[in-house]
């Protein structure tokens, strides 16, 4: 991986340098600038736009969820991951739902952060065990009809049973059909949604109206 730039926003200055330091020893990191609020972040993206912004929630004035639709909206493509120290649905879904391409919790150790950012540098989601454990515990079908996917009923199907945590055999298993067609079905929804894994087809299906966390 190429060198990368990050920007991390926290208001915590104690927190803020220390993830500085624990970031900058990276070999492929090149820069780590520090934002303690939404107004400090916008200066830093006058100069220059980062690989990657990692995104406190919970914020004065500005949070990270309407900074992140701030960002996004002016500068869009912007690789953000989402920083807290709760793992409650409300926080992560509403961050996937403002565009974020990931979420970590503060507890998590280097290694975690690390698997972050060389995902979304391949453009990939990303979220901690814990949260995406926690996602798909909570999945439940949307009552409301989706929005216009491209998916035909099936893969509709189909996908809510992997956000549910199945695998492909128990897909084929509950649908009644071979693990062969769930695996096309899997692929066929994967190009469709621009996604590349089970976090991103959760999010995907969160966005659009197949579940509901």
């Amino acid at each position: 991986m190429d060198k990368i730039s990050l920007i991390l926003v926290d208001d915590h200055q104690l927190f803020r340098e220390g993830m500085q330091l624990l970031l900058s020893n990276l070999d492929y990191v090149n820069e780590v600038k520090l934002a303690a609020n939404a107004h400090e972040l916008f200066q830093l993206l006058e100069q220059r736009t980062p690989d990657i912004i990692f995104m406190d929630i919970d914020m004065p004035e500005t949070d990270g969820i309407e900074a992140c639709r701030q960002v996004l909206k002016m500068y869009p493509g912007t690789n953000i991951i989402a920083l807290s120290m709760y793992g409650e649905e409300d926080y992560y879904t509403r961050m996937i739902e403002a565009g974020a391409k990931g979420f970590i919790l503060k507890n998590s150790g280097i290694d975690d952060v690390e698997a972050s950012i060389k995902n979304v540098m391949a453009g990939k989601n990303y979220f901690s065990q814990e949260i995406l454990s926690g996602l798909l515990n909570s999945i439940n079908r949307k009552n409301q009809p989706q929005k216009n996917t491209d998916l035909s009923e099936r893969e509709t199907e189909v996908l809510y049973q992997i956000c549910k945590g199945l695998s492909n055999q128990e897909i084929a298993d509950v649908l009644n059909i071979s693990k062969r067609t769930v695996d096309k079905h899997r692929e066929n929804i994967l190009s469709k949604s621009g996604t590349k894994n089970t976090a991103g087809l959760v999010m995907f299906a969160i966005k659009n109206g197949v579940v509901e966390v």
